[in-house]
């Protein structure tokens, strides 16, 4: 019945472990029990304390045990091991004639020599167990008595040179030449180990050739005791050329037996030698190694070691330092190969470049900060940071001076010309990509490391191409040149026709596997897959086709490779890929520029890329810590990811490179159609319908975000001329120019962030900036002008129309300093100026040059003639357009002697290149001392001078006036090149190329385009690298034909050019020099102060919207033929002419009409210039001209002549009754000049 019955009658016993009490009724006592619970726990902790203690005792005994074990063992072996040392001392005595066993020895190789050899080869094997079962390298008596075998061995194996073989001395000898390479490291030490060392390398030398291959397999560890044992010869100067030469044969010894086993050895050798720093310096040269070391083997080594894959991989367990080491001697040991130590030698092969290409990828970053740093301001830099890296130092001599040797013509001329490479490519119809990717991959990594010599590099590579080899059956030489060798290769890859067939696929295939993006070795371990292997064949191809296009004519371009008539064509004409080529090229750069552009964001990976953990290194107010990060802590941005495996190829690189080609072939479709139309449009990939007002939207969150730079500094820049910094630019002492660098640094990068947050934040923007051909021209004036309009609001705040402002300021003065306020009247009178009609241009610069950007505000003109008196006008704003007009023709004008802007053959106008020159010589023929206050006072002048001219500029563009000034094509260029993500500021996002010149010089352009298609040598014009330009003192003599105190100036075009002969392999660099110099350097001062003041007043990026010619158009109207409809809708007419109720025109306004349709259209802009000032219409229509277009009339005098007030775009016509009066005297008034007065 009960579940707890058992059948036993007996009382089951109760255990109480708790410690409660079983009476209930029991009286308790407060001393022994406080409380049950209290109790219960007392007892727990007791007996958890005694079981503890129990077991302690436990383990101390068992501990006492063991410690008696292991204590009775050692001793028990100390006492075996001495009676052994006894006993192998007891041998040595009885059979040597050298003494006592410890006696010291010198040592060297006439001692090591004279060493009583063993009686037998058994008494050797049996010395040797008996010394391996006792020696240790730690004791010093030990290695005393492994010296001394050492020395007996090696007299013994001269002895019998035959008897240390077989299989029962290779595992002892083994052994031996382990506790050899121990007891060289423990030697190493010691003060007194110098006798020790010598006999145990010979020992070492000795077993290299008995067991080479059993040995190789530890040459890790045997090139790291070397290796060590080297790198502390600096600190022993008296070491004799023995030393240098036995270390060198013990290094060489176990590399020169061909086993099985011999590349371990090369492999030990390179990973743990070879990256030791400065052993030519230990060594005193590294000549001997170089002769004794086999190349291919070496080769094979590295190549496994340099993968990322690898047990070994070298990137991967030694620092930068010691890979660089390892570079350097790789590429001397290949000059040494072929006895050309300080020259070029033969073709690269696919192997080394393959090496050198993984392990620039991993140091290209450190050799780029390093080998052209400047040591004073590094030397600054570790004074202030205890942290300093070995990045902050200048590389070795050895290390810079190998490095540099790969930047080399002929290497790099003849990287095509190699057998392995271009021996089969007919053969195999260029289907195998991996020659052509190994090249690629080579190239693009010397790109990366030195950018300042990429012309060069790009150059040479181009010009090498060219030369094929014979092929194997006899026929005629094969020339393959490289733009065509790497267009077959690039264009039939996958890669390739993805993205030219599906726009979408870029996304996919410009991704990039992130995972692990902050680790130190990213660069790397990128796999080499074929999408990689294909990548770098496309981003070459792009990188040579760019600088051919800048060395291409017109007419070799539009040859499209066709054959020439020429015996020998020119490499250019060669190079040139048809037009249907160049049409598929352009569909591929579209869509994967628009994919950069569009999918930034996607791109640049989620979250907000102003707080991703490489940015916030540089934000960090620690000085030391951003230079560490600077340069040892990768950024975990995506836009820092390489692409194709090769370190620097980013996303923000290949963005600036297909730009920059796909703006270079539109430029070539501008001049000359070729492609079909609404080709460069993708509106199909906008919502077009919205597109403007999305636009403006991302304008205005761009505008904050430039605020924000602004307000931190941001505009300071790092060397933006010369391309790096200048330690003696920096004023103070060590810390304070370093503390100066750092902070300029930390803003640069700040400034790099938020360039890659706007173009994830404003696609629409990015695309209109870098690629505006996308979009149709209507489209972007209307954005320029809403930009122009929102800029306007937000200065003037919302008062756009000129007398708003103006009532605006003389209510409400801004403040523009902490202790200071004007008043409105201050600020209207700054913008209010009286102009002399003969000297409009000066007048100007002299009010208006110091309101800056000020200039933008409405502005007010009181016109004043020769004799003070103020000319009555119209004030609706057409006072206005008549001032800059005005100041346009006559600044702009080569007659009116300010020289400033100089024509070319079709009178289009450019910067007069030798104005500063000019300047110069004058200041010189004065007296003036150059770097003084009174020469540099003038020279800012002048400078000055543009700068104004840029802002004059600006402000007809802000306003919306068209002026009929006519400016060089390579000028507006320079314009369009300001903005954009990929451009600098001011004109360094121009690059010169020979096309150019021909709108600056026709006849220095005909010149050059004779020198590079010349078919003799050119060495027989006795060119060298040098140009000679022809300045005059006469600043404002503008007289043809030699000028007085001409002086002329010979300028080296690059490094010791003087020297270098203008030959039929440099010509092409020749002409590059030429055009850079014409184009760029000499005008420099005066465009980047002209391109200055002309961003001051309209955004650099706005411009950028724009190519040369629509800027052009912009500027002075639409060139197309004149709409008398249009310009009939949006005219207004005053007085008799007004239009009444009844809605017909006057009479004498029809037959206005009438004759404007009859005249032709050169007449029409007659007509329209002697009205508005500028033969073109408006961009967007009449509608847009600022004034309206006006008509009154002027009296019913039959015989008055139409005259115009220009300033209002006003046309004053008598009623004439008859159309052909009208046109008679409209056509005389025309031609004549009219204007204000004429009657």
């Amino acid at each position: 019945m009960f579940q707890s019955f058992t059948g036993n009658s007996r009382r089951p016993r109760q255990v109480n472990l708790s410690g409660r009490g079983t009476n209930p009724f029991a009286p308790s006592s407060s001393t022994r029990q406080p409380s049950t619970t209290q109790g219960a726990q007392n007892a727990l902790v007791q007996a958890q304390q005694e079981r503890l203690l129990r077991q302690q005792e436990r383990d101390r005994l068992n501990a006492v045990k063991a410690l008696q074990r292991i204590w009775r063992g050692h001793h028990h072996r100390h006492e075996v091991k001495s009676q052994w040392r006894r006993e192998w001392d007891y041998r040595e005595s009885a059979n040597s004639r050298n003494g006592p066993v410890l006696a010291k020895s010198c040592g060297h190789a006439t001692q090591v020599s004279q060493a009583r050899p063993y009686s037998t080869a058994e008494d050797c094997l049996s010395q040797l167990q008996l010394l391996l079962q006792f020696a240790s390298a730690s004791s010093s008596f030990d290695r005393e008595r492994i010296r001394r075998f050492a020395g007996r061995f090696c007299s013994s194996l001269e002895t019998f040179p035959d008897a240390f073989r077989g299989d029962k001395w290779r595992i002892t000898l083994l052994r031996l030449a382990i506790l050899s390479l121990e007891t060289l490291k423990q030697s190493m030490g010691d003060l007194g180990g110098e006798d020790e060392r010598d006999n145990l390398l010979t020992l070492l030398v000795k077993l290299s050739a008995i067991i080479p291959e059993k040995l190789a397999r530890y040459s890790q560890k045997y090139y790291s005791t070397l290796g060590a044992l080297t790198a502390r010869l600096h600190n022993k100067p008296s070491i004799s050329w023995y030393d240098r030469n036995l270390l060198e044969k013990t290094v060489l010894g176990l590399l020169q037996h061909q086993t099985s086993a011999t590349v371990s050895a090369y492999v030990g050798f390179a990973s743990e030698y070879l990256t030791v720093s400065n052993l030519p310096s230990h060594l005193g040269h590294l000549y001997t190694i170089a002769e004794g070391i086999d190349h291919n083997l070496l080769a094979n080594a590295l190549r496994s070691i340099t993968l990322s894959s690898a047990e070994h991989d070298v990137t991967r367990h030694k620092s930068n330092e010691e890979v660089l080491w390892l570079l350097a001697y790789f590429i001397f040991f290949r000059r040494w190969q072929h006895r050309q130590p300080n020259t070029a030698v033969e073709a690269p092969d696919a192997k080394y470049i393959t090496i050198i290409s993984r392990l620039l990828s991993y140091l290209a970053d450190e050799i780029g900060a390093r080998i052209d740093l400047p040591g004073d301001l590094q030397r600054s830099f570790n004074e202030v940071s205890s942290r300093a890296q070995q990045t902050d130092l200048p590389l070795p001599d050895f290390v810079r001076t190998e490095v540099l040797t790969l930047v080399n013509q002929h290497n790099i001329s003849s990287l095509l010309t190699h057998s392995e490479l271009v021996s089969t490519v007919e053969v195999r119809k260029f289907q195998d990509s991996d020659e052509a990717s190994a090249v690629a991959s080579y190239a693009l990594m010397l790109l990366r490391v030195f950018p300042r010599r990429g012309d060069d590099i790009r150059m040479w590579l181009l010009l090498g191409s060219t030369s094929g080899r014979s092929a194997s059956d006899g026929s005629p030489e094969i020339s393959v040149p490289a733009i065509k060798y790497f267009w077959r290769s690039a264009s039939t890859s996958q890669v390739y026709n993805m993205i030219k067939q599906d726009p979408e696929a870029a996304l996919s295939l410009l991704r990039t596997d992130t995972a692990g993006a902050g680790s130190k070795r990213v660069p790397s371990r990128v796999g080499h897959g074929s999408k990689d292997r294909e990548w770098r064949i496309i981003l070459l191809f792009l990188e040579l086709y760019t600088l051919a296009l800048r060395l291409m004519d017109d007419e070799e371009f539009f040859a499209g490779g066709a054959s020439s008539s020429a015996e020998k064509p020119s490499w250019t004409r060669t190079s040139a890929l048809t037009l249907g080529q160049v049409k598929d090229l352009t569909v591929f750069l579209k869509n994967l520029a628009f994919t950069m552009y569009w999918n930034a964001a996607e791109l640049s990976g989620d979250g907000n890329l102003e707080t991703k953990a490489g940015i916030a290194n540089y934000f960090s107010t620690s000085s030391d810590s951003s230079l560490q990060s600077r340069t040892n802590e990768p950024s975990s941005d995506v836009d820092m990811v390489s692409i194709a495996g090769v370190t620097g190829m980013t996303i923000h690189y290949i963005k600036g490179m297909v730009t920059g080609l796909l703006r270079m072939i539109y430029e070539r479709d501008s001049r000359r159609i070729f492609l079909p139309k609404d080709h460069w449009l993708m509106t199909g990939r906008f919502e077009m319908e919205g597109f403007i007002p999305a636009v403006v939207a991302e304008e205005e969150s761009r505008h904050q975000v430039q605020e924000a730079d602004e307000e931190d500094g941001t505009d300071v820049e790092i060397g933006a001329d010369d391309g790096g910094g200048d330690a003696s630019a920096l004023i103070g002492t060590h810390r304070t120019q370093q503390l100066r660098y750092v902070e300029r640094l930390r803003l640069q990068q700040r400034k790099a962030s938020r360039r890659k947050y706007l173009e994830a934040l404003t696609p629409r923007l990015e695309i209109l900036q870098n690629m505006p051909f996308f979009i149709p021209f209507a489209t972007r004036v209307q954005i320029f002008r809403e930009f122009v309009n929102l800029d306007q609001m937000r200065r003037r705040n919302g008062h756009v129309d000129a007398d708003h402002w103006r009532f605006s300021v003389m209510h409400n003065a801004p403040r523009i300093g902490p202790d200071m306020r004007r008043s409105g009247e201050d600020i209207i009178r700054a913008h209010h100026a009286r102009v002399r009609r003969e000297h409009v241009f000066e007048d100007a610069f002299e009010h208006y040059y110091k309101l800056g950007d000020g200039l933008k505000e409405p502005i007010q003109i009181t016109f004043v003639d020769k004799f003070d008196t103020v000319e009555a006008g119209i004030d609706g704003g057409g006072v206005t357009k008549e001032f800059l007009t005005s100041v346009t023709s006559e600044a702009f004008s080569p007659q009116a002697g300010f020289n400033l802007f100089v024509e070319n053959d079709q009178h289009l106008l450019y910067p007069n290149p030798a104005a500063v020159e000019e300047r110069k010589n004058l200041l010189r023929q004065v007296g003036f001392i150059e770097g003084s206050s009174e020469w540099n006072e003038p020279i800012r002048d002048l400078l000055q001078r543009y700068e104004f001219l840029g802002r004059v500029i600006g402000k007809c563009l802000y306003e919306g006036i068209l002026v009929d000034v006519h400016f060089a094509g390579f000028f507006l260029l320079k314009w369009a090149l300001t903005g954009g993500s990929g451009a600098a500021t001011k004109e360094s996002g121009y690059r010169a190329n020979l096309n150019d010149l021909r709108d600056l010089d026709e006849g220095l352009y005909q010149g050059l385009l004779q020198l590079k298609n010349y078919p003799g040598n050119v060495e027989d014009f006795s060119l060298n690298f040098t140009v000679t330009d022809t300045v005059s003192s006469s600043l404002y003599d503008s007289q043809p034909g030699p000028q007085p105190n001409q002086r002329t100036i010979t300028r080296e075009l690059c490094p010791n050019g003087s020297n270098i002969a203008v030959t039929n392999q440099n010509r092409l660099s020749y002409i590059s020099y030429i055009a850079i110099h014409r184009l760029q350097n000499q005008p420099r001062l005066q465009t980047s102060a002209f391109l200055r003041g002309l961003g001051q007043i309209i955004q650099p990026s706005w411009l950028s919207m724009f190519n040369q010619s629509e800027l052009q158009t912009l500027l002075g109207g639409d060139s197309s033929e004149i709409d008398v409809a249009d310009l009939r809708t949006n005219t207004l007419y005053g007085g008799v002419y007004v239009i009444g109720d009844d809605g017909l025109e006057h009479a004498s306004i029809q037959l206005f009409w009438q004759v404007m349709r009859s005249f032709s259209d050169a007449d029409r802009r007659k007509v329209l210039k002697f009205i508005t000032s500028t033969p073109r219409a408006p961009l967007l229509g009449f509608a847009q001209l600022n004034p309206r277009f006006s008509i009154r009339d002027a009296g019913d005098d039959q015989t008055r002549l139409p005259s115009t007030s220009t300033c209002v775009n006003l046309l004053k016509l008598p009623r004439y009754s008859e159309a052909e009066t009208l046109r008679a005297k409209l056509l005389y008034a025309v031609n004549s000049g009219a204007g204000f007065d004429l009657s």
